[in-house]
């Protein structure tokens, strides 16, 4: 393996749950007056913290989003995770190559703590992530494409940044992962390839992952 960590996205990498995620966005936001496609959705909040989705819609309309905005929209999330939330295609296979070759991973992602651990349970990826192995942007000031996070997560780890890699599916991970000095896979799975410029290697199979950090 040439490198001394793997660092996982959740959202779109390990659990299914963009197709769900940007539905419901783009639909909440259509009911509070801003017209939202699901297209928009994944264009323009994909990869994102909560904050950052606040600060597109004031820095475009100038309103704020309602106070409970947060809540009610994971509510919505949460409910559809328990019908329909699958892992991602291959994903429990890279983690168990992972773990038996003994290679550290971790996930770090843009969502909440309770959103990950909700994810991962319906999923049975729980079984892969305990507490020490999962950060949340809620844990630093800045999420992506800050490189905070990512940074976060080495350190964490015990890990330098430059012995780490990241798996991302979004544009605003990507630039994270760069920005802290990371190499970075890029999943097209959902995503165009034009727009995950500047990963280190792109691909569209998670099961081709293993082999491809070897």
């Amino acid at each position: 393996m040439r490198y001394d960590l793997v660092i996982f996205d959740n959202d779109g990498v390990l659990v299914d749950s963009e197709p769900i995620s940007n539905r419901l966005l783009a639909g909440y936001l259509t009911e509070l007056g801003h017209p939202t496609s699901y297209e928009d959705s994944i264009r323009d909040y994909m990869g994102s913290a909560m904050h950052r989705i606040h600060d597109l819609v004031r820095e475009r309309t100038g309103r704020r989003l309602p106070g409970d905005f947060d809540d009610v929209f994971h509510g919505r999330v949460f409910a559809a995770f328990e019908r329909e939330l699958e892992p991602v295609a291959g994903a429990v296979g890279v983690l168990e190559k992972l773990a038996a070759d003994g290679v550290p991973y971790c996930v770090a992602s843009s969502g909440s703590h309770e959103r990950i651990r909700v994810g991962h349970q319906k999923t049975g990826l729980d079984r892969w992530f305990e507490e020490g192995r999962v950060f949340s942007s809620q844990d630093v000031g800045r999420g992506k494409p800050a490189p905070d996070l990512f940074l976060y997560a080495a350190e964490r780890m015990g890990v330098a940044p430059e012995r780490c890699v990241v798996v991302e599916d979004s544009p605003l991970g990507v630039r994270a992962a760069v920005s802290a000095g990371m190499d970075v896979y890029g999943f097209t799975a959902m995503t165009p390839a034009d727009r995950l410029a500047g990963a280190t290697q792109l691909f569209s199979d998670m099961g081709e992952l293993a082999g491809l950090l070897v």
